[in-house]
């Protein structure tokens, strides 16, 4: 699939701009070239020193700095009929740490966001049950709560790059994921209220948009670590995110962390519906297809060097930074090469190292001003080892949407401009 001329001119144009500020860089240092207005820099006064700023009631509800206003969702005009069943995509490129944004967490939605009056909103139990139970808010607030942070990912993130390099920015390989830490209550203790019948084997949930959006869980997951979550990130969902209610299954694909959750129906059996039949089932290369493919695979990618963000800074000390993640476990190793895959080097993992979450890595190094290959490859807690492209398509083909978790490769230009590739 050839990308769409608007879509390729969008990317050029974002690479053009930081060139240009890359160029800007090449007359003196970093301080001086990327100052807006001379008459700020030392030893002058800047201009914000020079009188009161806002008051503490300006902002009652607090937002970033107009200077980073281009940290923004995106989408892409030519992925869908329309945005009601669409998705947009996480910013990577312009975040760093764990830790994911409400705000630019990326959407994926079947009939738009449902807009709900947490008053009027209920949780129906039905199905083997002993006791079909219908649930208000305040009833859920009253189970004991638990806060856990976890990784979100689409199914079909990096799906557009089956068939070769298609997008340009990491934000539309690879944005279809994010991570927050949620707070609710186990998906477990909500069941056991209603009295689980010997016989039920399979979970239902179906949420309160204009879709109907379901899809079935097996009861080991259900009863596992599932939580029924209103709240992420310390404040309450947003309505894009699910407002109030969505489930979370952790480390399993995003379609099954239903949103604007509204009624669990307990069973004997899977429901097989669209999203699980005909939706979000894994093409192979013999002409079969793969269904229940829950977990989401080993995987990882470099953020910054890519191509919304180049490097800027000329030659001399350089910093990788990526994102790596795993549906079955923590991230025991990443490592970076340089070269396309002849030479690997571990990275260093900082921060928080979390079952089912984002881990943040780095690679520092003396930048000469020659062209890179730039690739990750991480390696989970269970032994997995990220797959290169060519190991994964020799056993799913190149027809299939869902869990690409092949080893993204950048390739970087003497003038700092990176572009989307692929090596054999």
């Amino acid at each position: 699939m050839e990308q769409d001329p608007k879509a390729r001119l969008l990317n050029r144009r974002a690479i053009l701009r930081s060139a240009a500020a890359g160029a800007a860089l090449a007359g003196g240092s970093s301080l001086t070239a990327a100052a807006g207005n001379p008459d700020n820099l030392p030893p002058n006064n800047p201009d914000w020193s020079k009188s009161l700023g806002a008051g503490v009631d300006a902002r009652p509800y607090g937002k970033p700095s107009p200077h980073e206003g281009d940290v923004v969702r995106r989408h892409v005009d030519w992925l869908t009929a329309s945005t009601e069943s669409s998705i947009n995509f996480t910013p990577l490129h312009e975040l760093d740490g764990i830790i994911t944004p409400n705000g630019v967490c990326f959407e994926r939605h079947h009939s738009g966001v449902a807009e709900i009056d947490p008053a009027d909103h209920r949780l129906m139990i039905n199905g083997l049950v002993d006791k079909p139970l219908i649930f208000t808010m305040q009833d859920l607030k009253r189970f004991p709560r638990t806060n856990k942070i976890y990784f979100l990912e689409c199914a079909a993130n990096s799906g557009m790059e089956w068939r070769g390099a298609q997008m340009n920015g990491c934000q539309f390989t690879h944005g279809m994921v994010h991570c927050v830490m949620y707070t609710g209550v186990l998906l477990k203790h909500v069941l056991g209220e209603a009295g689980i019948k010997t016989a039920a084997k399979w979970l239902m949930a179906e949420g309160g948009d204009a879709a109907g959006m379901n899809r079935s869980i097996p009861f080991e997951k259900a009863l596992d670590d599932c939580l029924i979550a209103f709240a992420m990130n310390g404040e309450a969902l947003r309505p894009e995110q699910g407002y109030p209610l969505r489930l979370v299954v952790p480390g399993w694909e995003g379609v099954m962390w239903v949103k604007w959750l509204r009624r669990l129906e307990v069973g004997d059996q899977p429901w097989h519906t669209r999203e699980e039949t005909s939706k979000y089932t894994d093409l192979m290369a013999d002409g079969t297809a793969r269904r229940f493919t829950w977990e989401m695979d080993c995987k990882s990618v470099i953020t910054n060097p890519s191509p919304q963000a180049p490097i800027t800074h000329g030659k001399g000390f350089t910093i990788i930074s990526g994102l790596a993640w795993s549906g079955r476990g923590t991230i025991d190793r990443v490592d970076v090469t340089l070269d396309g895959g002849k030479n690997w080097h571990p990275a260093r993992i900082d921060g928080p190292s979390l079952p089912l979450a984002l881990h943040r890595f780095y690679y520092e190094f003396q930048w000469d001003g020659s062209p890179l290959l730039l690739q990750s490859r991480a390696i989970d807690s269970a032994g997995l080892v990220q797959p290169t492209k060519t190991e994964l398509r020799a056993v799913r083909g190149t027809n299939s949407i869902y869990h690409n978790n092949g080893i993204q490769t950048w390739h970087v230009l003497r003038t700092g401009e990176v572009e989307n590739v692929e090596v054999s």
